[in-house]
């Protein structure tokens, strides 16, 4: 298949990592490649150095081909089809001559609250402040010089898509997190977007409504360009990799991870957990009024989802792992890191059901849907609360999913049909405690599939396959259901009675103790 040039490939900008997937036309992984980078903080925005996306973007390349080259014995020259990934919205502006005229700003930023207010208000659906047109019209609110040189505004994958075809194009997942989108019409909804031009009209900006500076959105399967030979070097300088493959419509991670866990349909929903945690239910029927904790966005094939996004996961986790890793180097026995996850998540299996009142907050980033406008990890317990590794490495991965469930009440009162939720990322990778955990935090059975840990780039080489594979009227759906996942390998986990009460009585104490978060972002 690699020699007929029969492959897909997904390459997803994720927040910690630059992975690449090549698979086969049975949708099986053929080999992977990565490169790490890390957003940096600068004059108090989250940003990544676009020069490094196309330096991560070849070595992570390199990095697959290198392995085809090694397990297959063949170097990697054609793939049949090719798609882009990032991590969602953000804000990206080029001008005219497609030169960066202000810092890539990602969805970890909160400072576009006032712009985000002013939004929800005038178009009655609740603008998320990660939103594109959030960070636009917030810095429209600060008077920033830069807007009136707008030619594009781009999201980190629809960015990278344009650099590979020279066509300004995105996902319709994607572009749904870049503006309130219209299921129906599958566009950008009109008569908001009217609104907001009406809204900046005294500006006079020169670029004149939004729909000029907006990628245009196409919906999987559609026409989305093909690899051009400039994009064929800028992957691959040693000029190997040939252009002319066909390109799937730029995708968010939200709309790999519904793919990569087969939840696009009416009642099916997936949890995706990394350095953000997101949960998202594809509705079967509007909801009854905009919630300020519910965006609403759309699966790569049009229909309308439910999402509840924080903007911090496992990243704490992770923080905590590398200091048990830091104390086994210090006493002269290194221990893997692998090792270290597992028995830390086994450990955690073992622990007391509400962890003892030893609660975790993970709030490296503010968390706007529990009204914390700053990150502050903090550990808080009583007194007589047991803190062992057991008791600690539960509450951390408690913590992970308790604003969720918090929020997942709306989802209650709403009755929002949840016929499935399927677990995938990082955090379902090492034993079943994460999946038996998020079952409790929930009280719905979990699946984690046998390959979980591929998360988005997968699910972005499947969206890539089904440019080339799918037949006429086959919907992305159905491709998903019949095609893909019909035999995948899957578990599923119903918590116990036991630790569906302890989680109970465990998110009744995190929400108590949350003053203590706010009194820490006060003063701290």
């Amino acid at each position: 298949m690699i020699g007929n040039k029969k492959v897909a490939l997904g390459i997803e900008f994720g927040s910690t990592r630059i992975k690449s997937v090549l698979i086969d036309m049975d949708h099986k992984v053929l080999a992977g490649g990565s490169y790490t980078w890390e957003n940096s903080l600068e004059n108090n925005l989250w940003t990544y150095g676009l020069d490094e996306a196309i330096t991560g973007l070849r070595a992570s390349y390199a990095d697959l081909a290198g392995e085809v080259r090694e397990k297959y014995g063949q170097e990697l020259t054609e793939v049949e089809a090719l798609g882009i990934s990032g991590m969602m919205h953000g804000y990206l502006v080029l001008d005219k001559e497609c030169r960066q005229i202000f810092p890539f700003l990602t969805w970890r930023n909160t400072n576009t609250g006032r712009a985000a207010d002013k939004l929800s208000e005038l178009l009655d659906f609740n603008m998320p402040m990660r939103w594109s047109v959030s960070h636009l019209y917030q810095q429209i609110l600060e008077d920033a010089e830069h807007v009136a040189e707008i030619g594009h505004l781009l999201t980190l994958a629809s960015y990278i898509h344009y650099l590979l075809t020279g066509r300004a194009v995105v996902g319709i997942d994607e572009a749904s997190g870049m503006f309130p989108f219209d299921s129906v019409a599958m566009g950008y909804d009109a008569k908001r977007m009217a609104k907001f031009d009406e809204l900046i009209a005294d500006k006079n900006y020169p670029w004149g409504g939004l729909i000029n500076i907006l990628p245009t959105p196409v919906p999987a399967g559609g026409d989305a360009g093909v690899l051009t030979e400039a994009g064929a070097r800028l992957i691959d300088p040693s000029g190997k990799l040939k252009a002319g493959c066909v390109m799937a419509p730029p995708e968010g991670d939200a709309a790999t991870g519904m793919v990569c866990t087969n939840a696009v349909g009416a009642g099916t929903g997936n949890l995706s957990a990394g350095t953000s945690t997101f949960l998202m239910f594809v509705l079967d029927r509007e909801m009854s009024r905009p919630y300020k904790e519910i965006d609403i966005v759309n699966t790569p094939g049009g229909k309308p989802v439910a999402m509840i996004h924080l903007g911090n996961g496992a990243s704490e986790i992770d923080a905590w792992v590398n200091m048990f890793r830091e104390v086994s180097e210090r006493a002269g026995q290194p221990i893997d890191m692998g090792k270290l996850y597992e028995v830390a998540f086994s450990a955690a299996l073992e622990g007391e059901a509400d962890a003892d009142n030893v609660l975790v907050y993970n709030y490296l980033a503010g968390e706007a849907v529990m009204d914390c406008p700053e990150g502050r990890p903090l550990i808080v317990r009583r007194p007589e609360s047991k803190l062992s590794l057991a008791n600690f490495m539960r509450s951390n991965i408690y913590g992970v999913f308790a604003s969720i469930a918090s929020k997942n009440r709306i989802f209650d009162a709403e009755h929002v049909e949840r016929k499935s939720l399927t677990g995938h990322g990082g955090l379902f990778k090492t034993t079943n405690a994460s999946q038996r955990f998020l079952s409790a935090a929930l009280n719905v059975p979990v699946t984690v599939n046998i390959n979980a840990g591929e998360g988005g780039p997968y699910g972005m080489a499947l969206l890539a396959a089904y440019q080339i594979d799918h037949e006429d009227g086959e919907t992305i759906e159905e491709y998903l259901a019949d095609k893909v996942f019909s035999n995948v390998e899957s578990t599923t986990v119903m918590a116990s009675d036991e630790d569906v009460k302890g989680y109970a009585k465990y998110l009744k104490s995190y929400e108590s103790a949350l003053k203590a978060e706010k009194e820490a972002i006060n003063d701290f």
